[in-house]
């Protein structure tokens, strides 16, 4: 018996999970010189003979000429596997073609090897073995390790190769841990390898190493590491990809809390800003850089929610577009004064043709509570549009760059991840592409709608109700107090402070100003203090949050 194996392909294999470009030109063709396999034989005294003449293509595929000669009575069988195990979960696979063979032997293959049989006589086959070729750094390796399992009378083998710089590195024989030189091999001038060995035993080891110069053939072996974790594993590229996804995250992190936290403190501490201007002998009410009362509510809790719009209907009737009359303890009538022009905002024109549509001057609080009488959806969304509009809050467009960004990031990932996976593997640095286009898709979500103008608003908001809340009546003249008070009214309603500060002005004679009553408010003219009012408005505000709703819209 008689059996070779390709110790190239282990140390090509081994190369191969070093990853490594390291290889080894293999052949793995003990047919080539006896070609390592199993024979079971039974020669004559003199024993088999093999002679082989063996080509290295230009193209890498190893072409074989192999002549067995059996003596009378004997039998020669060899078996060489397409499919070598050279390492744990390590496989290296040849290919054979162009097989054939005659005289008296046989040549199959079939279930990943190579058979054949040669009965007594001489027997010549022919065949061409694929996948043999792989580099090492500044060379290319031919290893052939062989063991020997039966006695073999004598090789004889000549390797021809496409360069006639082809170099013995070394050359050994013998039983294991005791060999000794290869005693006749030679390369000749014009690049043909010569070896022949006689009186080869049962168990004697071959080990030859042979060098050709980088790129002689191109490289073809196929090595495959079924322990490898694929396309999908943790290789150094994609350590670096997720490094940088991670510091990217970490960095975004930052920023979101950050930009959180500084929005959390908008309006907090203990600034006060004084809403009274004096003009003379006069006193008038001012805002905060005109800001008006639904969009101070928006900006103060980023929400656009009924009581922003109901201070803004007030706002209307105080500022002489609509005027407001009791009809019962439940219900009041709403008319047109004047109709909406360019002094009002955008949202506030939403607001008053909901209240009263073209070619209506008049509507009740009853009449506005029928089903789908009152859309607040539009309201609000203009109410938005302002604020964005005004830069107290960031674009949130659905189209917006993030969504591009974090949208094109997504593709490129799964292109990516399914380009490398084809490929050369590194698959997961497609993958951290696509976490970091979902990270940047989702950072709008995570981030405060108030911009830093908004932010310094909120501030300014906060600081105008704490002045309205230490605002003493009798700082202001009688005749300016009416107008003061109700300019005043509706930032009050936003925060809830309206009951406070109508308490603090239920003394005021809203006659004061030589007209009865409150101009925008109707039924308490004869009265001359606020009592009344105080106790019935907050009836109407509560009837008109009611119209809009309890749901809030955030931005």
């Amino acid at each position: 018996m008689l059996t070779f194996r390709a110790g190239a392909a282990s140390d090509c294999l081994q190369a191969a999970r070093k990853r490594t470009a390291a290889g080894a030109l293999v052949l793995a063709i003990a047919g080539s010189v006896s070609a390592a396999p199993i024979a079971n034989a039974q020669p004559a005294p003199d024993g088999v003979h093999i002679t082989a003449d063996l080509k290295l293509s230009t193209q890498g595929v190893l072409e074989v000429v192999e002549k067995v000669v059996v003596p009378p009575d004997g039998e020669f069988k060899m078996s060489l596997p397409l499919r070598l195990k050279v390492g744990e979960d390590v496989e290296r696979v040849f290919k054979v073609t162009d097989v054939d063979a005659k005289g008296t032997g046989t040549a199959t293959v079939a279930n990943d090897q190579l058979t054949i049989d040669a009965a007594p006589g001489e027997s010549s086959f022919t065949y061409a073995i694929h996948n043999t070729v792989s580099d090492a750094p500044g060379t290319q390796v031919f290893r052939w390790l062989g063991v020997i399992n039966a006695d073999v009378a004598s090789i004889s083998a000549a390797l021809i190769s496409p360069s006639y710089e082809m170099g013995i590195v070394d050359c050994k024989l013998g039983p294991p841990g005791n060999l000794r030189q290869c005693s006749d091999l030679q390369i000749e001038a014009d690049g043909v390898l010569f070896w022949e060995q006689s009186d080869l035993h049962k168990g004697d080891t071959i080990d030859l190493t042979l060098q050709l110069p980088p790129g002689t053939v191109p490289t073809n072996a196929d090595v495959r590491d079924g322990g490898a974790a694929g396309p999908f594993a943790v290789t150094t590229p994609v350590l670096v990809a997720f490094g940088i996804l991670l510091l990217a995250l970490v960095g975004l992190v930052v920023f979101v809390l950050r930009a959180r936290r500084e929005n959390a403190a908008a309006g907090a501490g203990s600034n006060t800003i004084d809403p009274l201007r004096q003009e003379g002998d006069r006193v008038q009410f001012t805002s905060p850089d005109g800001i008006l009362p639904g969009e101070a509510g928006l900006v103060l809790d980023e929400h656009a929610d009924p009581a922003d719009i109901a201070a803004t209907v007030v706002d209307l009737a105080v500022r002489r577009y609509l005027w407001i009359t009791p009809i019962s303890d439940s219900d009041w009538r709403i008319n047109r004064v004047n109709a909406p022009d360019d002094q009002l905002r955008d949202y506030e024109k939403v607001v008053y043709q909901t209240l009263l549509p073209e070619g209506a001057d008049s509507v009740t609080v009853t009449e506005l509570r029928a089903p789908g009488r009152v859309q607040s959806g539009p309201v609000r969304t203009a109410l938005v549009a302002e604020g964005v509009a005004r830069g107290a809050f960031a674009e949130r467009s659905p189209l917006g760059l993030t969504t591009w960004l974090g949208g094109g990031l997504i593709v490129a990932g799964i292109a990516t991840t399914i380009a490398l996976a084809a490929t050369s593997g590194h698959a997961l640095v497609g993958v951290a592409i696509l976490l970091a286009g979902v990270a940047t898709f989702l950072l709008p979500r995570y981030l405060p709608a108030r911009t830093a103008s908004g932010r310094e608003l909120a501030g300014q908001v906060r600081a105008l109700q704490r002045g309205l809340d230490a605002i003493a009546r009798d700082r202001i003249p009688p005749a300016d107090q009416e107008l003061v008070f109700s300019r005043a009214l509706p930032f009050t309603i936003i925060s809830g402070r309206a009951d406070n500060w109508i308490r603090a002005f239920r003394d005021l004679n809203p006659a004061a100003d030589s007209e009865p009553g409150l101009y925008w408010f109707g039924t308490f003219e004869r009265d001359p203090n606020l009592q009344r009012f105080a106790g019935h408005f907050p009836f109407f505000i509560t009837a008109l949050e009611g119209l809009f709703g309890t749901s809030q819209s955030s931005r």
